[in-house]
């Protein structure tokens, strides 16, 4: 993930090194996958650090659960806000779709299985952060495109179109 996140921000600085200048919308993509990759891996180290320090398993998925979804959540469903507040528009409707209603389904869902105690609460877990580590590549990937797509010396006031 950590590789996934130096990568989308090495591609933004080739981008302007062949002349590009980074638009807003570079910039908040950036960010956004940056915040998304670091909160996925600390979602994934979490349980392993509860583990070492002997938090029982029925407690271990509980607390890392609500560790990691409250933020990811938070970063979802104010996804759209901060987009149009940074860039001007919002995300395209497959991107909303996949980005945002797949990726929070997954860690709704996580939640309610893990602290419903139910069997199998490592694998729903794992599961969710998978999900939403495909979902935020889904999203870079998508934005990539359209980041490409913009003239290369855009103005802010193009950039915003």
């Amino acid at each position: 993930m950590i590789t996934f996140a130096g990568f989308s921000a090495l591609l933004l600085s080739i981008r302007q090194a062949a002349g590009a200048r980074l638009s807003l919308l570079d910039r908040f993509i950036v960010k956004t996958i940056l915040i998304q990759l670091f909160t996925l891996t600390g979602g994934a180290l979490l349980p392993p650090i509860l583990g070492l320090w002997n938090v029982s398993e029925a407690w271990l998925w509980r607390v890392a659960a609500l560790c990691f979804a409250i933020p990811m959540l938070v970063l979802l469903l104010t996804f759209s806000h901060r987009r149009r507040k940074a860039v001007g528009t919002s995300p395209p409707p497959v991107g909303f779709a996949v980005f945002i209603v797949v990726a929070s389904a997954a860690i709704a869902a996580m939640l309610i299985y893990v602290i419903g105690g139910f069997e199998y609460q490592a694998a729903a877990y794992i599961t969710a952060l998978t999900t939403n580590f495909f979902t935020t590549a889904f999203g870079f990937v998508t934005a990539l495109e359209v980041i490409m797509q913009q003239p290369a010396g855009a103005s802010a006031a193009e950039q915003r179109q």
